[in-house]
């Protein structure tokens, strides 16, 4: 900003000499100068999120050279760099290595995501080059998966529980399979989202890979400035457009949050936890289904006790996004129990938005709307980390539970 800085600095001085209409004309120079700089590193893509066509186009025709020439492969590579069948739309996001890139596969709109922009980026296996790549068995690859899913998530797997993230057999291009694959195993979105791509209907769905990027099903991700957090008439068309549609919309969208909270926290072998809860990173889908979008900060227990439990001097040293811990003041370190849960941030963070009043009154008007506003309110509330505090969220979902089927059941009479 010293640019606008000397700009005003320049305007004063002038200010105080000139007439006020040489000083609007000078002003308005100055902001112009301004404001085509600004283009200019926009239309660059200079600034954190920013991604331009030109770049996206550039990123993925890196990808089709290295894939021409044998270094990597995947199932969508020949759609996308030979048959043109997977063809590019707009690259949405450009920000510390993370491509986001929207595309159309045969018809389908889908999402293209690496953590990194070019292939050789990722770290190399060098056993790759220390054996001949058909002498690598399959048992080994595995056990190396295995290993980067402890590294990178913290979890303990079994061999055979190792199929939706090693899928490939060996064949011509074995190498450039293993090479692949291994750059997909350095992400931890991927490997999130291939493991419980059988387990839950709360993740997005992958499609195939090409190289060190994988696509995934586009959906249309929730936005706080939007009334209702989420496009509904993006969901089911002009059906939701009515008061009494979108209430009802609205109450089926918090269950299934209500489900995703159960099953993230006992359907798995260790819970689940979202440290970054806001509608950005949750889309929903066409049957109202709630799908988290964005799990770059989601980690299962044993990597979360590891990331809370750090030195403090105080509670604040132990927060963790929306992940808190509590500092023990008489070692000086945060405790590996998480002390809030992600029921409670969700009633804070999404429910509140629908359920609670602002000062413009609340977004929409809901059966039993006082109930529905008290129990979001005493779900969203902190609480102590004590030998009942695992209860507390139980009777919050249960309650939240009861008072949203109640409402569907009066909306449904009231048809």
């Amino acid at each position: 900003m010293r640019g606008a800085g000397g700009c005003w600095k320049r305007l004063r001085l002038r200010g105080r000499r000139r007439s006020s209409a040489a000083f609007l004309l000078a002003w308005a120079a100055c902001w112009l100068g301004l404001s085509a700089s600004l283009l200019a590193l926009l239309r660059r893509g200079a600034f954190p999120g920013r991604c331009t066509d030109e770049s996206g186009r550039s990123i993925l025709a890196r990808l089709c050279l290295d894939y021409s020439s044998g270094v990597l492969t995947g199932d969508l590579c020949e759609d996308l760099c030979v048959a043109q069948k997977l063809v590019y739309k707009h690259c949405l996001y450009y920000d510390r290595g993370k491509k986001v890139i929207q595309a159309d596969w045969r018809g389908q709109p889908i999402i293209l995501k690496s953590k990194q922009e070019i292939f050789s980026s990722y770290q190399h296996l060098s056993m790759l080059e220390e054996v001949e790549t058909q002498d690598i068995t399959e048992t080994e690859l595995l056990l190396m998966a295995a290993l980067e899913v402890k590294n990178v998530l913290g979890l303990e797997l079994s061999n055979n529980t190792m199929g939706p993230l090693w899928t490939r057999r060996k064949g011509p291009h074995w190498k450039a399979q293993v090479a692949s694959m291994w750059s997909l195993l350095q992400q931890e979105e991927y490997i999130f989202f291939s493991l419980l791509q059988d387990f839950s209907k709360h993740v997005l769905r992958i499609i195939g890979s090409c190289g060190h990027f994988y696509a995934v099903e586009y959906l249309t991700a929730g936005h706080a400035w939007h009334k209702t957090l989420f496009p509904l008439e993006d969901m089911a068309g002009p059906s939701l457009t009515g008061h009494r549609s979108r209430v009802r919309a609205i109450i089926d969208i918090a269950l299934s949050f209500l489900d995703m909270v159960q099953h993230f926290d006992n359907d798995f072998s260790h819970r689940l936890h979202l440290c970054d809860i806001k509608p950005e990173n949750f889309a929903i889908r066409h049957d109202l289904t709630v799908v988290a979008i964005d799990v770059d900060m989601a980690f299962f227990e044993p990597k979360m006790r590891d990331i809370l439990e750090q030195n403090c001097t105080g509670d604040d040293d132990c927060n963790f996004f929306d992940c808190f811990s509590k500092c023990n003041l008489k070692i000086r370190k945060c405790g590996a129990q998480r002390a809030n849960n992600n029921l409670q941030v969700i009633c804070d963070k999404i429910f509140r938005r629908w359920f609670s009043p602002s000062l413009g009154g609340p977004l929409v008007s809901f059966p039993l709307q006082p109930q529905l506003q008290k129990a979001v309110q005493e779900c969203a509330e902190p609480g102590r980390v004590d030998a009942a505090a695992h209860q507390r969220p139980l009777k919050s979902l249960s309650k939240l539970y009861h008072l949203l089927r109640v409402s569907q059941r009066e909306l449904l009479r009231a048809e």
